[in-house]
């Protein structure tokens, strides 16, 4: 089974996007941060990709939204995030 794109919108200074890259890492999985920290083209794509997203980090698996830390942390106590992650 191949990994599947994982993406993680991400802003300097965020203790919620420094957990969720902790995961991931602890995971031993691959992905691409996007830093939107000062705004831009990359936040412009966030909010298109994931319509309301105010907050970060957003991350995305095979461009489906996840949501936040929170989010995939649950999804890991739940032992639903391996799969998703394709491990």
């Amino acid at each position: 089974m191949s990994q599947p794109k994982i993406e993680i919108y991400t802003r300097w200074g965020c203790p919620y996007c420094v957990s969720a890259r902790a995961l991931l890492d602890d995971k031993g999985v691959d992905y691409e941060e996007y830093d939107v920290t000062m705004g831009g083209a990359k936040r412009a794509e966030m909010v298109e990709r994931v319509p309301g997203a105010m907050t970060v980090p957003q991350i995305l698996v095979d461009d489906k939204p996840y949501g936040g830390f929170d989010d995939i942390s649950a999804l890991d106590r739940a032992g639903k995030l391996d799969a998703i992650l394709g491990l």
